[in-house]
């Protein structure tokens, strides 16, 4: 395509071509951007390269990589505009911390396993914010902008690193059950804002288990979720169009065997792997 050979396929390549973008006499959209235009977009590109990583598709994983990175890189090129950094400030920035938070490969600490050099990440990043100016709390630097089943897994980490935890996953799951006896009893009052409040509390009690059990995060277990959800519905989707018989009309007794059939189909696909 014309004008690609005028750009190396590089970072500085992408930066210079956003430049151009942003000229005087580029695009219109590009000229327009913001860094809260720009935030906002992030958010939507990064939930697709999960998406993408989650299907282990390489060809969408690089796809979608290259719309996060331009996104990253027109924060620069907005920030060079204002004079407040450039693109040299932030790789020597996060050259240095990755340096001083392996000092078991630069430095003189010692580490065989990635329990210990996770030790000395939050031992190095202790020290960093000692350094910086002291928050009014610990749950701070916990940004808003994470999705709420992002957020809640960080701030019990928060909590976590100073003692504020659970010693085992019973004790989880009584709260689980605890907090489901609580949503109970809201509904059966029938006050619709202690039935939400009841239903936060057993959305973070469960987010915590996905948490203390060091698998897969609330968020992913969520997005698998979504996603086997979604094929089965499809299926049944299928099944009825098979049938000649309108999603509508098929009614809920048809669509629950379908979505059992369903079930086993997957049921039987992970027993042959």
């Amino acid at each position: 395509m014309a004008g690609e050979e005028m750009y190396e396929p590089t970072a500085e390549g992408l930066i210079q071509l956003l430049k151009r973008l942003r000229a005087p006499d580029g695009c219109p959209w590009d000229r327009a951007q913001t860094r809260e235009t720009l935030g906002r977009s992030l958010a939507g590109e990064t939930a697709e390269l999960l998406d993408a990583i989650d299907r282990g598709s390489a060809p969408e994983i690089c796809d979608e990589l290259g719309d996060v990175l331009m996104n990253a890189l027109f924060q620069i090129v907005l920030a060079e505009e204002k004079g407040e950094f450039t693109a040299e400030d932030v790789f020597r920035g996060v050259i240095s911390k990755m340096i001083r938070r392996h000092a078991h490969i630069f430095g003189d600490e010692k580490a065989e396993t990635p329990e210990e050099v996770t030790a000395i990440w939050r031992k190095v990043k202790a020290a960093e914010q000692a350094d910086s100016a002291v928050p009014e709390s610990i749950l701070d630097q916990v940004p808003h902008s994470l999705s709420a089943l992002d957020r809640a897994e960080k701030l019990q980490k928060k909590v976590a690193k100073v003692g504020f935890d659970w010693s085992d996953e019973a004790g989880i799951l009584a709260k689980i059950e605890e907090e489901l006896g609580e949503l109970r009893e809201a509904m059966a009052s029938g006050r619709g804002e202690e039935i939400d409040a009841e239903l936060g509390d057993l959305l973070f009690a469960a987010s915590n288990l996905a948490r203390f059990r060091h698998g897969r995060t609330s968020e992913e277990l969520l997005r698998q979720t979504n996603r086997r959800f979604e094929s089965r519905f499809r299926f049944i989707e299928q099944e009825l169009a098979k049938e000649k018989i309108p999603l509508e009309s098929a009614g809920i007794e048809r669509m629950e065997a379908l979505w059992r059939e369903a079930k086993r189909r997957e049921k039987e696909e992970r027993t042959e792997q």
